[in-house]
């Protein structure tokens, strides 16, 4: 599975929040995972959740 940093991370690269935005576009979930612990808990959003965010 692809990862990529969230536009909503940190510049400095201490708090960095990673998406996969593949598995998203295929299963209408929205996984969201903390970069510095990868194998850690991950939350899990449908759309229209992920999109409550992004108001």
């Amino acid at each position: 599975m692809r990862w990529v940093k969230s536009t909503y991370s940190g510049g400095d690269g201490v708090q960095c929040i990673e998406w996969a935005p593949n598995h998203a576009r295929t299963t209408g979930e929205f996984l969201i995972r903390d970069s510095k612990t990868p194998d850690g808990p991950r939350l899990t959003l449908t759309d229209e959740g992920f999109a409550k965010h992004h108001e």
